[in-house]
């Protein structure tokens, strides 16, 4: 049996359907979410979400085929491969546009972004419509997606990528927290509020940097379950930042109604600086 495939098993083990026990966000994503051009700060992110559908700008990435589905690819306006990547992991409304924001906010700092699609197609637009597509995830196909993301970034021309991280949030920061714990090769991961494990045993695998982003008022993921989280990846000797904020879940999505600006700006802006300071040559 493949390391891979090894830790793959464990995983799935572990994990389940990462997510599941969390408390989720139960905001409808707005209608009009999609895309967003170019650099921009929390303000800026945040109007991005309140704008009326006509007056959005469009994307500026691709769909592109992957591993058997579809994912989103946004690439750095004018830039070349070699390229540091980042794979991107869809909260459990599946991968909408909020998630193309991201990516493109992502492509902005100079990062070629995709995102993958664990829900195969389905995207939710309310609660009921979530809980059946993130309840019926097949955790071996959603690993298979994973890998083949990690393979494309590495292989594709434009890209190259020397460098990859993976970033969650919620139901996706669980499966960020999976790729770090199967793939050796991954460089960083970011967690917003996903589903942990405390053991530093399951932690020893993981050779990428950690970045863990979590609200002070999340019931889901209470603050004693971060405090063990951080212990146990110091124990595993593995290398970890964990920023805490007075905040909920989902407070980073502009679309919930537990989003928290204040708290959303600091976070992208230490997750920011965590990525350029993994990802980006010294």
């Amino acid at each position: 049996m493949s390391h891979y495939y090894a830790c793959a098993f464990f995983v799935l083990a572990l994990f389940g359907g990462a997510g599941r026990a969390l408390a989720q966000d139960e905001t409808p994503p707005r209608s009009h979410d999609t895309g967003l051009t170019g650099a921009v700060d929390e303000e800026t992110f945040k109007a991005m979400h309140e704008l009326r559908e006509g007056d959005v700008p469009k994307p500026q990435g691709e769909t592109i085929a992957l591993g058997g589905g579809k994912a989103y690819l946004s690439l750095p306006k004018d830039a070349k491969g070699p390229l540091p990547a980042v794979i991107v992991i869809h909260e459990w409304w599946g991968l909408n546009d909020n998630i193309r924001h991201w990516s493109d906010r992502l492509a902005a700092l100079g990062f070629a972004a995709v995102a993958v699609d664990l829900y195969e197609g389905t995207v939710a637009t309310t609660r009921e419509e979530a809980m059946k597509a993130y309840g019926s995830v097949d955790s071996a196909k959603a690993h298979a997606m994973l890998q083949a993301a990690m393979s494309f970034v590495r292989k594709d021309a434009r890209i190259r990528a020397p460098k990859v991280a993976s970033i969650g949030w919620c139901f996706g920061g669980g499966w960020s927290l999976n790729c770090a714990l199967v793939h050796p090769d991954l460089d960083a991961a970011v967690i917003y509020y996903g589903r942990l494990t405390t053991d530093p045993d399951a932690l020893k695998s993981i050779k990428a940097r950690v970045c863990g982003v979590f609200g002070k008022q999340d019931s889901g993921i209470p603050a004693a379950t971060v405090d063990a989280f951080e212990d146990a990846l110091g124990a595993a000797d593995v290398r970890h930042e964990i920023h805490r904020y007075d905040a909920n879940h989902a407070f980073a999505n502009p679309s919930s109604a537990r989003y928290d600006q204040v708290s959303a700006a600091r976070a992208w802006r230490q997750v920011s600086a965590f990525l350029q300071e993994s990802l980006q040559p010294k």
